[in-house]
């Protein structure tokens, strides 16, 4: 069996126990899998050699052809025992290739075919994507995502035309996702035409170039300045991550728009935007439907925000399932969650606690939760709140049929 032969100690690769397939040196000295050594250095973001624990100054990744030869050697001589001979490596793209193919790019006969080029590039290795940053293809794409979000938004565009333009849209936003970009490349994209027009693809797009550019725009504001960005955001920058939202694309873009929406919410005027865009019914039906864990704390931390303003309460109140579904997550999904709904429904009973509102509360059980928090290990803020809810009302709920006789005596006097 191939899982019985004994593979020599110098092809194995230091960080996952496997074949190299691309060896490559670093500037220790020390030979690694291409792939193994970038998710290493880019994606996990280390600085230092995996063996010798040295400081890595230079990330330049050398092919090491006289290993490859070797490994490719063994491997014909194992042929029968089910080693199949590894493909030889493509060569990671130089700069001059990809300048000439974003020149290419340009000329509108050629630019699909050179954009199925650029992904293709990026595929292969984090070497060619680190490469394809450096020589300005982030920039380049979002500048025809631009252009091309501003010719679709003209009235005379033909439904031929607008297909392709999409398209074009799509591939770019694919590529772009797909770099990985590092902080200072995601900064340079934020500026208000590109966040723009991904708002415009956010609302009118195919489900993937809405999925690709949310995700897009979660990376960009994690890495941006706030003061500069977000609070310049348009109502319709909210629409669309709604429309995002109860359209339900994906998992994946679902998440990233609620990323999204807890980056920007923390301002006061964001936060009536979104509520204005219609986000608490849809957060509220999310809660609903959604059994998962993360989801449903991070969906409770946007309706936290939401309800900080006097628009969101009012919009929780109006959904017939509002107080309830937020009541029922607490105890149920996490400590986080439990945390998050009832700073949402002491945002309620301390600025929206109407008598009807108060009736409400007993009715669907929010009252007998809350009791039930006292009792239990979920956080002393928690509690303290809950406490705080039940001794301010303690007049209007202390003889209610609805709050059971074995939490009486937790209640507070």
């Amino acid at each position: 069996m191939a899982d019985e032969i004994e593979v020599p100690p110098y092809f194995l690769c230091p960080i996952a126990l496997d074949i190299m397939k691309d060896p490559v040196t670093i500037s220790t000295g020390i030979s690694y899998d291409r792939d193994s050594i970038e998710k290493w250095i880019f994606s996990q973001k280390n600085n230092t050699c995996p063996v010798t624990k040295q400081v890595l100054y230079d990330t330049e990744l050398t092919p090491n052809i006289t290993l490859r030869r070797l490994i490719q050697s063994w491997c014909t001589l194992h042929a029968a025992h089910g080693i199949q001979r590894l493909p030889t490596p493509k060569a990671p793209v130089s700069k001059p290739q990809l300048l000439k193919l974003l020149n290419d790019a340009k000329t509108p006969q050629m630019q699909f075919e050179c954009l199925k080029r650029l992904r293709s590039i990026a595929s292969q290795n984090q070497t060619n994507r680190r490469c394809m940053e450096t020589a300005g293809t982030a920039e380049f794409l979002a500048s025809l995502v631009v252009q091309k979000t501003l010719q679709a938004s003209r009235d005379e565009v033909s439904e031929e035309s607008l297909s392709e333009l999409r398209k074009a849209c799509e591939e770019a936003l694919s590529i772009l996702y797909g770099l990985q970009l590092s902080e200072s490349s995601l900064k340079s994209l934020t500026n208000n035409e590109f966040v723009e027009s991904l708002t415009r693809i956010m609302q009118s797009g195919s489900y993937e170039s809405r999925a690709y550019a949310v995700m897009l725009l979660k990376s960009m504001l994690e890495a941006a300045d706030p003061a500069q960005v977000l609070i310049k955001l348009q109502p319709q920058f909210f629409v669309g991550l709604a429309q995002i939202l109860n359209d339900q694309i994906c998992q994946k873009a679902s998440k990233a728009t609620l990323k999204v929406l807890i980056s920007v919410c923390p301002w006061a005027r964001n936060r009536i935007k979104a509520v204005e865009a219609g986000a608490v019914p849809v957060l509220i039906d999310l809660l609903l439907e959604s059994s998962d864990k993360r989801a449903c704390e991070m969906t409770l931390t946007v309706l936290d925000l939401l309800c900080q303003c006097a628009e969101g309460r009012a919009e929780l109140l109006k959904h017939g399932a509002g107080l309830a579904i937020v009541s029922k997550k607490i105890l149920r999904v996490s400590q986080v969650a439990s945390e998050r709904a009832v700073r949402i429904l002491h945002s309620v009973s301390k600025f929206s606690a109407t008598p009807g509102v108060l009736q409400e509360m007993l009715q669907i059980g929010v009252v007998a939760k809350l009791g039930l928090v006292l009792q239990v290990d979920c956080g002393s803020r928690t509690k303290e709140r809950a406490r705080e809810m039940l001794k301010s009302y303690a007049r209007a709920w202390r003889s209610s049929p609805c709050l059971p006789n074995s939490l009486i005596s937790s209640y507070p006097a």
